[in-house]
């Protein structure tokens, strides 16, 4: 299949429009035209048809886009890739839960370059959800995700890296304030301040409040640990977070969970799928070495 009509395929997707889209391409309508025709033909199904004067892709073509634009993707990074090399740079590009970036992540880059003197490694950080990290990762923005268990149909590795306990905070002046640990199904009358759909948290406390088969009562819902927290210093409900040190910097009581019995685990996700460079390999092997972490799941499509 000739990558340069994947190319065609994929701007004029984009486009819907042949004039326009050979402008972009700097080629002329025609030649436009017959690429797709053979690309066409040579699939077996059409990927396109007219709607007035735009062109709009077929069921079939919408699906074949997907495909296309990941196949290109993938190329592109490996030609960015060598490239780098060439000149001398090595990247390593993370994802990582806002909390992480305090001191885990910082600290294993900073033992990773002091470990690799002379040599050009760079990083790079980009947080979010953890949603986000494995759209992110997906999208070959990043080569190294720090986030929750990724869901199994994603197809990608996981590798547990760091533990942490789950609390209970209220404010000082809550009637739960004076207890060192407590029986969640003892919370179950007071409002929550939950996690928002889509972050690994929610899932974690989801699961948490089933092994009880309950459900908390929620009075709002946010996707960053901070702003839970901060959301419970002030009033709004009571709320079960990782333990971190911004709790120490909030007025907040931190309870101990006692029931059901819980930890929470952060994992470097990857793609096994896709190439990763020699240097993110390098460190995906130091941060193993350095958290004993070991594959705890190994997800494949």
């Amino acid at each position: 299949m000739n990558l340069s009509h994947l190319r065609y395929f994929v701007e004029l997707a984009h486009t819907r429009h042949y004039t326009r889209a050979a402008e972009h391409l700097f080629i002329t309508q025609p030649s436009l035209s017959h690429a797709i025709g053979q690309l066409e033909s040579e699939l077996g199904v059409p990927l396109f048809e007219r709607s007035g004067r735009n062109t709009t892709l077929t069921r079939l073509g919408e699906e074949f886009l997907v495909c296309a634009e990941r196949t290109l993707s993938t190329l592109d990074s490996g030609v960015e890739s060598l490239r780098r090399s060439a000149q001398g740079e090595e990247l390593i590009r993370l994802g990582l839960v806002r909390p992480l970036g305090v001191d885990f992540i910082p600290d294993l880059a900073a033992r990773f370059l002091a470990e690799n003197p002379g040599k050009e490694i760079h990083f790079t950080f980009g947080t979010g959800v953890t949603q986000q990290l494995l759209d992110g990762l997906l999208a070959r923005r990043y080569d190294l995700v720090f986030s929750s268990m990724p869901p199994a149909e994603l197809g990608l590795s996981a590798r547990s890296v760091v533990r942490q306990d789950l609390v209970l905070v209220v404010p000082p002046d809550h009637p739960l304030a004076g207890r060192k640990s407590i029986d969640l199904e003892e919370t179950l009358s007071y409002p929550y301040v939950s996690f928002s759909r889509g972050s690994g948290m929610r899932d974690t406390v989801d699961a948490l409040f089933g092994q009880l088969q309950a459900r908390p009562r929620i009075s709002c819902e946010t996707e960053e640990m901070e702003v839970v927290a901060g959301l419970a210093a002030r009033g709004f409900g009571i709320a079960v977070v990782p333990r971190m040190d911004l709790l120490d910097q909030l007025p907040l009581k931190v309870i101990s969970i006692a029931r059901p019995a819980w930890e929470r685990s952060i994992y470097m996700v990857s793609d096994e799928r896709i190439y990763l460079s020699p240097v993110v390999r390098n460190f995906q092997r130091f941060v193993l070495e350095q958290q004993g972490g070991e594959t705890e799941t190994v997800q494949k499509c």
